[in-house]
């Protein structure tokens, strides 16, 4: 496709229904306004609950567990829908999905809101989560399917930035909601942004959609859902209820035979399948997809790290240690604003090697430099490298997935890049929480001579319970908090040196078998430019 012919022709050649021809620059950039609006909306309520587990507690009167439920339900129901909602919003037409999606997506907000028990909260969460499953994917598939190649990376690079970056800024935008009126009103920015979105939409995304003349993959949609529901559960749960726990166990043995199931049934509908799984033999698909499970997974640690070492460590509130997150999340939406542009001058798997080789960087130097004393600053280094590091890795990854699946099945295609970050921080937040813990309790047990028996038998609990422990031990108090302080500095070390050498691990793969680089001929004249292949 020349970069002067718009992507839309190609949308068209699948159905587009608008039929209004290629959308001038003023109207691509509305378009991008809208789907970028839609996905924070998204993004941002996957987070944002976080910020309010003990203001649910105890306005339901609820367990640990069921605001858990609460909190998890979201986006275990949005992972388990993206690939078949996404296939479905292909063939019914991208815009009527994404206009559906969002209405599902408000009218649950506003029902969570108004909730008066636990259970109704669930319910609106899960029908939340129908509603994201509808949205997320659409939106990508709406920039991949209507903008032109010259254009398409950097209007990734947006939309990848606010999917790395808009989950902090909703947390800190959810946290200043509940420190100024109540938990309740966390609900009013999904809404408000919903309606802005669907506003936006309704006048100016245009429609595509695919015409093909085989039947809907009924089973593998079906096993896909059981697959992706029983991995994600195992992942989320298992930290809460034990690895070895009957109900741990039975998910991940129903996942992972839904997952062989699906494999083979869409290798034997191959091309009539809901995803080709062939297409893993090329490296564009599977670098991407490893990258982004891998970036993902090591964010998504790194809150469930930063978040107790701001607060119970340095003492901070909910809303200054979400507003201390920030420079990471700005840097990692300009990185991957910036990547595209980078990506054209030494190619697509120079950037996701340099951005992966920042991001394993900036662990390590929050590995050996934070302590108690160092505080905040002592992180700050490394969560910038780490920030513009994993920023620079996520648009070509993202535009690696897309661009290995056609132009009609991009639904499908967004699907698998938003399944993927799902499960890579299901599974960074299972595995660094895990060690984090471990190391934690490995760490406190050689400090707690002289500590009463129920005060460090509560500290070994984790660091929250310490310090909470630490308000009734009297003159014990200062060792005690010293004790669990210095030994979560213990357990993050731990956990950041096996997320650096991850990280390593996959900057190895991607310098090996990660997509070709492709970058700019030089232009003659007044010929367009073509593209070259640069030597491995």
């Amino acid at each position: 496709m020349s970069t002067n012919q718009p992507a839309l022709g190609a949308a068209a050649e699948s159905g587009d229904d608008d039929g209004a021809g290629a959308p001038d620059a003023r109207q691509l950039r509305t378009i991008l306004i809208a789907v970028s609006v839609a996905l924070m909306a998204v993004i941002a309520s996957v987070s944002g609950l976080n910020v309010a587990q003990t203001h649910l507690a105890v306005e339901f009167d609820a367990s640990q567990d069921t605001i858990l439920w609460v909190i998890n339900i979201y986006t275990l129901a949005l992972a388990a829908l993206l690939l078949p909602l996404g296939a479905i919003g292909d063939r019914i037409g991208r815009k009527p999905m994404l206009i559906a999606g969002l209405v599902v997506f408000g009218a649950a907000s506003a029902l969570a809101g108004l909730a008066p028990s636990a259970e109704i909260m669930i319910a609106a969460r899960v029908l939340c989560g129908i509603g994201a499953a509808m949205i997320m994917p659409i939106t990508l598939a709406v920039i991949t399917s209507t903008f032109p190649e010259g254009e398409r990376g950097k209007a990734i690079g947006v939309w990848t930035g606010v999917a790395g970056g808009g989950g902090i800024l909703g947390m800190f935008l959810s946290a200043l909601l509940v420190d100024v009126a109540s938990w309740r009103w966390l609900f009013a920015l999904p809404i408000a942004l919903t309606v802005v979105a669907l506003a936006m939409t309704m006048r100016s995304v245009p429609n595509s959609r695919e015409h093909t003349g085989h039947s809907f993959d009924t089973v593998g949609a079906l096993t896909s859902v059981v697959a992706v529901s029983g991995l994600i559960f195992t992942l989320q749960e298992g930290p809460e209820r034990g690895w070895s726990a009957p109900v741990t166990l039975l998910a991940l043995a129903v996942g992972l035979a839904a997952s062989l199931t699906f494999v083979v049934w869409e290798l034997r509908r191959r091309d009539a399948s809901l995803l080709d799984v062939r297409l893993f033999r090329e490296r564009r698909l599977l670098s991407g997809s490893v990258t982004l499970l891998v970036v993902f997974g090591v964010q998504a640690g790194i809150a469930v790290v930063l978040f107790p070492f701001l607060q119970a460590v340095l003492g901070w509130s909910g809303l200054q240690s979400t507003l201390a997150l920030m420079p990471m999340a700005v840097l990692m939406m300009m990185a991957a604003v910036v990547a595209p542009k980078l990506a054209s001058s030494i190619g697509a798997r120079s950037t996701m090697v340099t951005g992966i080789g920042l991001g394993g960087a900036g662990l390590a130097v929050m590995a050996l430099f934070v302590s108690v004393d160092g505080g905040y600053l002592s992180v700050l280094p490394g969560m910038l490298a780490m920030g513009f590091g994993m920023g620079l890795a996520m648009t070509p990854s993202t535009e690696a997935i897309t661009a290995s699946l056609p132009q009609e099945r991009q639904g499908v295609a967004s699907a698998l890049n938003d399944v993927t970050r799902e499960f890579g921080t299901a599974l960074g937040v299972a595995m660094i929480g895990a060690l984090l813990s471990a190391g934690y309790r490995s760490a406190i047990d050689d400090q707690l001579d002289g500590i009463p028996d129920g005060a460090a038998d509560t500290a070994r609990e984790g660091i929250a319970n310490a310090v909470e422990a630490a308000g009734s031990a009297g003159s014990d108090k200062e060792a005690l908090l010293h004790a669990a302080q210095q030994s979560f500095v213990d357990g993050w070390q731990q956990a950041m040196w096996v997320g650096a050498a991850v990280t390593g691990a996959t900057f190895l793969y991607v310098l090996a078998r990660g997509p070709e680089n492709q970058v700019p001929a030089p232009v003659k004249g007044e010929e367009a430019t073509t593209a070259e292949t640069v030597a491995s």
